[in-house]
């Protein structure tokens, strides 16, 4: 198995900072391989480049101090992002200033064959394979993922429906649902994609696609996925990583 990512992160054109943070080590903090994070303070809020930031640092301190994984992999990364959420949130609690403060996450680890992830807001994360774009998270707003869950509106009919307020962030509650799963990435998958919502707010996963078509290096990738969010408008952060993987 062979892989190679690279993220990048852009303030767009409108906002005055950038709240979004990632993270991406293809060598990974032990007992984790293969780790990638987007995280993306909530700019309706308070410090959510805090947010961002404090969840991120303290998933991964989490993450650095065992020694191995308790359990299956995906429980271990929800068990660290829990511990980040907790962090996050004492964080607001002590301190006036970061009141309401929260964070989209999305993290993946690759091992071997099997790619672990934990989820929570709407970030995204995203199967590149060679007949399409697979959408594997749920966008935790008040409409769509409700509708979704109840099988009332399929993950690309959710995409048309506004999208109000989030029900889910990492800091904002003293405990937070995550979603996490493990799937078998097959031979037909290409890239693994992690992006905010300044990208897929900007562009359809048909127009994501047809960036991923353009050619395979991971950098040039999030050179062109981030240039084609600006071009449609650039009305938030935009954060990327692409991975391509090779699973010989």
């Amino acid at each position: 198995m062979h892989i190679k990512a690279a993220g990048k992160s852009h303030i767009g054109k409108v906002r005055e900072s950038n709240q979004d943070a990632f993270f991406v080590n293809p060598s990974g903090p032990v007992p984790l391989v293969n780790l990638f994070v987007v995280a993306d303070g909530l700019g309706g809020h308070s410090a959510g480049d805090v947010a961002s930031t404090r969840a991120l640092e303290a998933f991964c301190d989490f993450v650095g101090k065992s020694n191995n994984i308790i359990g299956d992999c995906e429980n271990f990364m929800a068990e660290a992002l829990a511990f980040a959420n907790g962090e996050v949130h004492q964080l607001a609690i002590n301190n006036e200033e970061y009141k309401g403060m929260g964070t989209t996450f999305s993290a993946v680890s690759i091992d071997e064959n099997y790619m672990h992830y934990v989820h929570v807001g709407d970030s995204r994360i995203y199967l590149v394979e060679s007949g399409g774009i697979r959408q594997l998270t749920t966008v935790h707003s008040d409409v769509t993922a409700d509708m979704v869950e109840q099988g009332f509106l399929d993950v690309k009919e959710a995409k048309k429906y506004p999208r109000v307020v989030l029900n889910r962030a990492i800091g904002t509650d003293e405990e937070v649902s995550i979603d996490k799963d493990t799937i078998v990435l097959g031979k037909g998958v290409r890239n693994i994609l992690l992006c905010s919502d300044g990208l897929t707010n900007m562009l359809s996963d048909e127009q994501i696609f047809d960036v991923f078509k353009t050619g395979t290096d991971a950098d040039g990738l999030c050179e062109r996925l981030v240039q084609a969010a600006l071009d449609a408008g650039g009305s938030d952060n935009i954060s990327v990583i692409v991975i391509g993987w090779d699973g010989r």
